[in-house]
């Protein structure tokens, strides 16, 4: 059984992170989500699930602002060719549904089955905002914390550059 959003809260207050959560309208998308005020300061984050050709599962936690070439990450991270994970596995392998995929649905994924990947623009900020398993909230947790609860769960984020323009200027 997935997460739900308090038992999340509750996980990272029992690890000694502090958060703050603030409710709001869904945003199934960055644009939406740009179109509401959510007052937390921070860096806002985009979420992809993909996979790959041969089934490897990853999770992508960009700034929101970042341009990202799949084609070239998957050439860099010695990958196939990705596709989005259909709504289904994104359903059984994270326990979210689209629209909601975030850093935190990791904890879902007990038999650590997807890789993670960070932006490494998003190191460069003291504190994130993610969805905390709903579109329907925004959690601010500091880099280092969000850090330390992925790696919690059994995960070890790999961070590099997204940015689709050093990816072509890397070609």
């Amino acid at each position: 059984m997935p997460l739900s959003r308090d038992e999340l809260l509750d996980r990272l207050a029992a690890l000694g992170i502090e958060t703050e959560t603030v409710a709001h309208s869904p945003a199934f998308t960055v644009a939406e989500s740009s179109a509401i005020h959510i007052p937390l300061p921070g860096a806002h984050t985009k979420n992809l699930f993909l996979k790959d050709e041969k089934g490897t599962l990853v999770l992508v936690v960009a700034k929101s602002t970042t341009a990202i070439d799949l084609k070239g990450l998957a050439k860099r991270l010695g990958m196939g060719r990705f596709s989005f994970g259909k709504p289904e596995l994104l359903r059984d392998v994270l326990g979210v549904t689209p629209g909601s995929v975030t850093a935190f649905a990791i904890a879902n994924d007990i038999f650590l089955r997807v890789a993670v990947v960070i932006d490494q623009a998003l190191m460069d900020e003291e504190s994130l905002n993610c969805h905390p398993l709903e579109n329907t909230a925004t959690t601010n947790i500091a880099r280092d914390d969000l850090l330390r609860f992925i790696r919690s769960t059994g995960h070890e984020p790999r961070i590099i550059a997204l940015n689709a323009t050093e990816d072509a200027a890397r070609r």
